[in-house]
């Protein structure tokens, strides 16, 4: 990556999905060694702390059909200014979740900042889910399966027009890796909106490098290059079993590794988050260690 200096970012972020304990992530990541590790890569590293979040036993959860919308959107809008305030610094954010609404803040922020410079930016989303629904599709009314749809400008208006515009991110530059449970209304979203989406069949048949050397290109392609939200979801639950809606078949430990070595590869990574890790439910913090490691992959460490 071109700067030298990481800058991480917390968002405890438990507002958009029904099961608690993902607002932990962040400091299980940090417990996890994150900062040293990257210390020894070489990088300098700024801790930021964790952003303002609400908790949800302090607020009334507002809409049924997207719950803690307010809440989610004050978030975000203090995420995405603590992203672009990074980058402004000439430093590469790091975001720790949180659920995955965290994303809206995090890519708003990416785009506002490339924005300014008449740039676009291209988003890599590696998640067992598409992310894509809206609060007439969502069966939960959970904001954190919708964040993706936000980003390419499709919702509720306080989430997709943080800092003033929309969408974050045109769908042709965006690439969903890892999909294996969607929602029935979701797949038209997919569709219509010219997202690409690499299902794990796909992964299967043609193999991650493959997939991941067209992702690559797809995000760059007019960018000035690309974030990449990593919900730790995506790995199989054998290999992260502390997230809260774990599927079976997902990433192996090494596919997953292979996504975040080619990413640094490619030298356009201009951000990254990693999001869905809950302690509550995981063991003796595995999720979390791995979670790290695959921060590591991205920054440049090697087997050899």
């Amino acid at each position: 990556m071109e700067p030298t200096t990481v800058a991480i970012i917390g968002a405890p972020m438990d507002l958009g999905a029904n099961r608690r304990g993902v607002d932990m992530g962040p400091s299980a990541m940090r417990v996890a060694g994150l900062g040293e590790r990257i210390r020894a890569l070489g990088y300098d590293v700024r801790d930021l702390g964790n952003i303002i979040v609400d908790q949800p036993e302090a607020v009334d959860e507002g809409p049924r059909r997207s719950r803690y919308l307010s809440q989610i959107a004050q978030g975000c809008t203090r995420l995405a200014a603590k992203v672009a305030e990074s980058l402004e610094a000439g430093q590469l954010p790091i975001v720790l979740g949180g659920d995955h609404s965290i994303a809206i803040g995090t890519v708003a922020g990416v785009a506002g900042y490339h924005r300014r410079r008449k740039e676009k930016i291209g988003v890599i989303w590696v998640d067992a889910h598409a992310d894509m629904n809206t609060p007439e599709t969502s069966p939960s009314g959970n904001i954190h399966g919708m964040p993706l749809s936000c980003c390419v400008g499709i919702g509720p208006k306080e989430l997709t027009e943080i800092d003033g515009f929309a969408p974050k991110a045109d769908p042709r530059n965006v690439v969903l890796i890892g999909l294996r449970d969607v929602d029935p209304q979701e797949r038209s979203y997919v569709r219509q909106t010219g997202v690409k989406a690499f299902t794990m069949r796909e992964i299967d048949e043609a193999g991650m490098r493959t997939v991941m050397r067209e992702a690559i290109a797809i995000a760059t392609d007019g960018t000035a290059g690309f974030h990449i939200s990593f919900d730790m979801d995506a790995v199989d639950p054998r290999e992260a079993p502390g997230v809260g809606t774990p599927v079976r078949g997902g990433l192996t430990y090494r596919e997953a590794h292979l996504v975040m070595e080619m990413v640094c590869d490619s030298s356009l990574m201009r951000s990254l988050e990693v999001v869905e890790v809950n302690p509550v439910i995981d063991e003796v913090n595995r999720t979390a260690v791995l979670g790290v490691e695959l921060v590591m992959s991205a920054l440049g460490k090697r087997i050899l």
